[in-house]
């Protein structure tokens, strides 16, 4: 019994340890993004060099994809600090893109919207976490309405509709909601499977991973929770 009681204990430290670097590695993300928007919407120079240069702009925003699409994809094939610098990356490039809600809405909706999209993140992320509901039917449906949402946006830069907007924003929160608890329930399960002989490398680039998932889902909850709740400048 000692032997079994020490395995579980065992267990329970990995995942404990793992699911600590994700949202750890997540914080990170957030809090560099959040500099890099503040300070970049703070300098009157690079604001206007990022919003009115269509080229430069535009090409961020394809680097940014590109740095998801890498990490996603290939995180298996490099190296733990490669993706790590990938992830950092992405999220100061996500920052610079980012800085124009200092410009568009108030500071205080800003604050406000934040601790709103906190507390409802770590809502779903408890839920995720403990519900015994397998939610991998979930995750189907909710990326069928990840892409109508990206597409009806898309429609909706050429109608600028803002009826539309405002249903793309109440959608949006539902979904991202859904993929929090998704996601985490997933991070969960990747815990619990990892081999006890599991390098270091391993361990952190799944971190790196799951971090970015989270990371995604919380940036793009925060976004759809402002165009709701944000006062406009």
């Amino acid at each position: 019994m000692e032997s079994i009681s020490t395995k579980q204990t065992q267990v329970q430290v990995r995942v404990n340890d793992f699911i600590r670097s994700v949202y750890n590695w997540m914080a990170i993300g957030l809090a560099l993004t959040g500099f890099v928007a503040f300070y970049v919407a703070s300098t009157p120079a690079l604001l206007n060099l990022i919003y009115r240069n269509q080229i430069l702009f535009f090409g961020l925003i394809i680097a940014e994809l590109a740095l998801v699409f890498t990490i996603s994809a290939r995180i298996q094939r490099m190296k733990a600090s490669t993706a790590t610098a990938l992830f950092v990356l992405y999220s100061a490039l996500n920052g610079a893109t980012l800085s124009f809600i200092f410009i568009f809405y108030t500071r205080s909706s800003i604050a406000s919207t934040f601790f709103v999209c906190a507390a409802t993140f770590i809502a779903c992320s408890i839920y995720g976490w403990t519900t015994k509901r397998d939610l991998t039917s979930l995750g189907g449906f909710l990326m069928m309405g990840l892409i109508g949402i990206i597409i009806a946006s898309l429609v909706n830069i050429f109608i600028r509709s803002s009826a539309m907007h405002m249903i793309i924003s109440y959608i949006g929160v539902l979904v991202f909601v859904g993929l929090t608890a998704y996601d985490t329930q997933n991070l969960k399960a990747m815990a619990i499977s990892q081999p006890a002989d599991v390098g270091a490398s391993a361990i952190r680039k799944g971190a790196i991973l799951g971090a970015l998932k989270l990371y995604l889902d919380f940036i793009n909850l925060f976004l759809m929770l402002l165009r709701i709740l944000g006062n406009r400048e």
